[in-house]
């Protein structure tokens, strides 16, 4: 596993870290392995329109008891099939006409249409037909016992089997009729029907009334400032006007079992019994945020109808290892660049066939993630392909120091000559001519480089010509940082604008800022992993010159309850103490946290490492973020189980950065301003958040390009296989 030199001191190193490896890769007292079971992930299919259909307006959506999707249209019925609405032109009698309504038999599923002159189906062989009076009825509904209640603008008729008997209208115009438990009842904006006998009889009055639905006893009413319930029998009231409600503007609504769901102008909700909402909108759900019908088929999955498609959220069954099967395949397919992982960017927003993959500024830190995950995958699975995709990374975090002239200076990324895209002006021109590598690399790489190579030394290498190619690499970058002053030197022979560990400019920053606590914790965690990879006495001699002669573990041992705004912090003209927190510093920080707990000196440090890392982990516990929270766990042993289960469950398939807003949403429960930027009392899921990567605030509400790039998916696999190490998961 370590480098083992054959001196008496190295000899006492292994003995000290082996043991606390194999202890840290067991499952924790009291923390048992959790199987990883199936849950219901939801996803977004969406069903548009064809060319030939483009500009139809989509009237209503229903589903039959096959599970058919039908939508009503100005052009006629139209129905799902593979993933457009196409014409239903399966019963050629009616394939040219166009109902002026349809609806759904309660209990039995069949398909009823109401024309302009006729009601029929065609269940029951085609029986059931009435020809009625030209231009009478608009509306229908279908009770279990084959009644229809037809509806017009001032007319009303009760059909069974060929009977046509008038019922008494009220003078209200009827915005919707329906049926439950064989009793029908319509809705204005000003009441509740209830028909009884040949007549609606008033049900319950209110005020601007927009939709209705059914559950159990109750009867839902939503309004354009939320909803409530009534008794369905008395019309009392069951529960209060609802407005604290992602969109209180309600449309149509719909009720699955208990939950309600809800259509609005700004996306689609369901409010579970719980009280939690489910909040559906942007393009990674919908085609477009206005929804004005719902319906639902037999596996509960729901159908959203927006003016020009169909969008369903379907509910699968997954386990978390799907899930990472996913990813892994789709970054195999498109998202390494070079060995690099990359993110990539469309031409067309959303559309994965215009997708190429282009460089960043942090190439080195995002694919540290990925060779992570490949890294814990081997020590889990043994699967050569998880050591082959690590060794690919590996390669370019190897490139990065060979691509330039420097001596062990690592460049940021790398590509082939006139095809950069990030800061153009930071590129150089490589000593190979058909290259070109970006400069002024920064702690953020740094922090990568030191996690790589520790994860690959404990998990991946198994020759002693691995080992010390592993040591090599990290070894060349520390000794250019400490021949350079504790600087990263750029090209220009300058120290880079981030890359600084000197005693110097760690120590100008007050407590309060956290540069000078996580630059400390960079530098000593990367001496540390020098001196047990390659043995050379000067890296422990550095890094106790740090501790002993410029307070470096001092730095660090300054409570995160201490860090705040600092103002006029000027460091290269820019005030690092304003701005709030920084969350990207989290991401350097818990990073370095695996090296300088695992590649401690003494047992003495080890605890006071454990001390810091606890007392960042109390505070970053309410972005309930699985990497912090694994991380901690192998360390310092602190874990909130339940939230890093939930961060790798809640994760969605869709890593498109859709446009999302939810700072318009009135079911959240906001904080007041402060330093952490944490907008609201509890995080959104990510499924309901912008997509982002590890470094942003969780609590962030709004967001996204577009649609214009996607990101790979090593933001879940990293703490999806450092779960399965750590027998978090099994």
């Amino acid at each position: 596993m370590f480098d083992v030199l054959k001196t008496k001191r190295m000899k006492n190193i292994l003995l000290f870290i082996l043991p606390l490896i194999v202890s840290l890769s067991k499952a924790k007292p009291g923390n048992a392995q959790q199987p990883d079971k199936p849950f219901k992930q939801a996803i977004s299919v969406k069903y548009n329109l064809p060319e030939s259909l483009k500009g139809a307006q989509l009237k209503k959506v229903v589903v039959d008891y096959n599970d058919i999707i039908y939508v009503l249209s100005d052009k006629g019925v139209l129905r799902v099939h593979d993933r457009e609405l196409i014409k239903d032109l399966r019963y050629a009698p009616l394939a040219q006409k166009i109902p002026v309504d349809i609806a759904v038999q309660e209990t039995s599923g069949h398909l009823y249409y109401l024309y302009n002159d006729k009601v029929l189906t065609n269940g029951y062989a085609g029986v059931p037909y009435k020809t009625l009076p030209a231009g009478k009825f608009s509306m229908l509904a279908v009770a279990a016992d084959g009644s229809v209640l037809l509806t017009g603008n001032s007319s009303a008729a009760l059909l069974i089997n060929t009977n046509l008997s008038e019922v008494n209208k009220p003078a209200d115009k009827f915005i919707s009729v329906h049926v439950f438990s064989n009793s029908y009842y319509a809705l204005s904006e000003k009441a509740v029907y209830k028909l009884s006998g040949n007549k609606f009889e008033t049900l319950h009055k209110g005020n601007g009334l927009k939709a209705i639905s059914f559950r159990n006893d109750e009867i839902i009413l939503g309004t354009a400032e939320g909803y409530y319930g009534i008794n369905r029998f008395t019309g009392d009231s069951v529960f209060p006007l609802q407005t604290k409600l992602p969109v209180p503007d309600i449309d149509f609504l719909h009720t699955s079992g208990y939950n309600i769901w809800a259509a609005t102008a700004n996306g689609a909700f369901m409010h579970e019994p719980g009280g939690k909402f489910r909040y559906y909108a942007s393009k990674r759900w919908l085609n477009e945020n206005k929804v004005t019908g719902i319906a639902e088929d037999s596996k509960n999955n729901v159908y959203l109808l927006s003016p020009s498609a169909v969008n369903e959220i379907q509910f699968i069954d997954e386990t978390l290892a799907q899930k990472a099967k996913l990813f892994q395949d789709n970054i195999r397919q498109r998202h390494i660049r070079y060995g690099f992982i990359s993110n990539v960017t469309m031409d067309k927003p959303g559309d994965l066939s215009t997708a190429k993959m282009t460089d960043t500024d942090n190439d080195g830190l995002w694919s540290s993630f990925y060779l992570g995950s490949q890294a814990f995958r081997y020590a889990v699975t043994k699967e050569k392909e998880a050591k082959r995709y690590a060794w690919e990374a590996f390669e370019a975090f190897e490139r990065i120091i060979s691509v330039n002239p420097l001596k062990g200076f690592p460049a940021r990324t790398f590509e082939r000559k006139g095809f950069k895209v990030s800061d153009p002006e930071r590129w150089h021109d490589s000593q190979d001519p058909e290259w070109e590598w970006k400069g002024t690399t920064s702690s953020d790489e740094f922090c990568g480089y030191i996690f790589i190579a520790a994860l690959m030394n404990e998990m991946v290498v198994e020759t002693e010509s691995e080992k010390k190619r592993v040591a090599g690499f990290i070894d060349k970058i520390l000794t250019h940082i400490i021949d350079n002053n504790y600087y990263f030197v750029d090209i220009d022979g300058k120290p880079t604008l981030w890359g600084r560990w000197n005693p110097e400019y760690i120590n100008s920053f007050p407590e309060s800022v956290e540069d000078r606590k996580l630059g400390s914790a960079h530098i000593l965690a990367g001496l540390q992993l020098g001196y047990t990879l390659t043995g050379k006495e000067k890296y422990k001699t550095e890094a106790y010159k740090l501790i002993n002669d410029y307070g470096y573990l001092k730095n660090m041992m300054v409570s995160y309850d201490k860090i705040h705004e600092t103002p006029g912090t000027v460091r290269m003209g820019i005030d690092l103490g304003v701005g709030g927190w920084n969350h990207s510093d989290d991401e350097m920080a818990f990073l370095t946290y695996w090296v300088l707990y695992r590649y401690a000196f003494t047992p003495e440090l080890q605890k006071q490492y454990a001390w810091i890392i606890n007392d960042h982990w109390e505070i970053e516990k309410p972005e309930r973020n699985a990497v912090w929270n694994l991380i901690s766990y192998a360390t310092c042993g602190s874990f909130d189980r339940a939230s890093a289960l939930w961060h790798l469950q809640e994760y969605p398939l869709d890593l498109i950065r859709w446009t999302i807003k939810n700072s318009h949403r009135k079911d959240l429960v906001w904080l007041p301003d402060n330093f952490r930027k944490q907008y609201t009392k509890d995080l959104l899921p990510p499924g309901e958040a912008p997509m982002h990567r590890h470094n942003a605030n969780s609590f962030e509400l709004d967001g996204g390009d577009g649609g214009s790039s996607e990101l790979a998916g090593d933001e879940y696999l990293l703490p999806y296989w450092m779960a399965r190490y750590l027998k978090v998961i099994d």
